[in-house]
């Protein structure tokens, strides 16, 4: 097995694994093409997942450009499967709560926020490649929850703002939990059973953000926030927050990307990869006290 890493990445979640490690990056093709010589099957996971970026043209070179050398390099080296890891960000999402699958219809001008925008370009990518002939299958996992959240990535970040007492309301919206665990099973599954060309949304159970807050409650010991406000409210919280980022350095505390994803539930049925894949369903509830116990255990709350 061969893992590709940046030189900054933190090689402690690998362990003792049995893995070739390959310094480079998926930006620069020549750092890492050579690596793919021999490999039956590769897992495109690398992304730059951020709901705001002070130069939002990052998000577009590792997502966009980053896809199309890995891919490329995939083609040349002859790499017969390769599992791009996309994002339900990508799908179409009905009104009305309703759940989306693989075939909800979408246009790219739906897609809120660069994040979105980078990710649906790169899913265009994988599959003109797959037209082409590379045999690509492409997963689209919902809201991964669970251990190992070093950053944190935005989903992450939902589980410690609650344990630090950050979030004193919520909004009316809803994701879809998956376990980290289910969506690592379903890499391999797709890679094993996937059909080249093909979606696959890895993901769980529906909640709104009511529920989350109210499970990480139960779970934790904290209070639930009990009052609502309106997107508007929000959106103007958000205004303010990167406003003072913009001055005073950092990250703000919510961006107006997230309110305006927050906007639509994003419900979606990963019934297609239960079928076809036998994509586990694993505890949601039980993936967030692992999440939960991992920050704590960290100290990260």
């Amino acid at each position: 097995m061969v893992a590709l890493v940046r030189p900054s990445s933190d090689l402690t979640p690998l362990g003792a694994l049995p893995i070739e490690i390959v310094v480079g990056d998926i930006r620069d093709i020549d750092s890492f093409i050579d690596s793919l010589t021999g490999l039956d099957e590769m897992y495109h996971v690398a992304a730059d997942y951020r709901l705001w970026a002070r130069n939002p043209i990052e998000l577009y070179e590792s997502n966009i450009s980053g896809t199309r050398n890995v891919l490329e390099a995939a083609r040349k080296r002859g790499v017969p499967k390769v599992v791009y890891t996309s994002t339900v960000g990508c799908l179409g999402i009905p009104s009305a709560g309703k759940s989306g699958d693989e075939d909800t219809p979408v246009k790219r001008e739906q897609m809120v926020g660069n994040y979105k925008k980078s990710k649906y370009d790169a899913e265009q990518i994988a599959l003109q490649y797959a037209d082409a002939g590379l045999g690509v299958v492409i997963v689209n996992p919902s809201t991964p929850i669970g251990p190992g959240d070093t950053k944190p990535t935005p989903t992450g970040a939902i589980i410690v703002n609650f344990l630090q007492g950050k979030i004193p309301a919520y909004v009316d919206t809803g994701l879809n939990l998956v376990a980290v665990e289910d969506v690592a099973q379903g890499h391999l599954l797709a890679a094993e059973k996937g059909v080249v060309g093909e979606k696959y949304i890895l993901g769980g159970e529906n909640m709104t953000l009511r529920e989350i807050l109210g499970t990480l409650a139960e779970i934790s010991g904290r209070k639930a926030p009990s009052i609502r406000i309106p997107h508007s409210i929000a959106y103007a919280a958000a205004a303010a927050s990167e406003m003072f980022a913009a001055f005073r350095g950092g990250e703000p505390s919510i961006s107006i990307e997230s309110v305006r994803m927050s906007c639509k539930k994003m419900f979606f049925s990963p019934v297609k990869a239960i079928r076809e894949l036998g994509l586990p369903q694993s505890s949601v509830r039980d993936a967030l006290a692992r999440a939960v116990r991992w920050f704590q255990d960290k100290g990260m709350v």
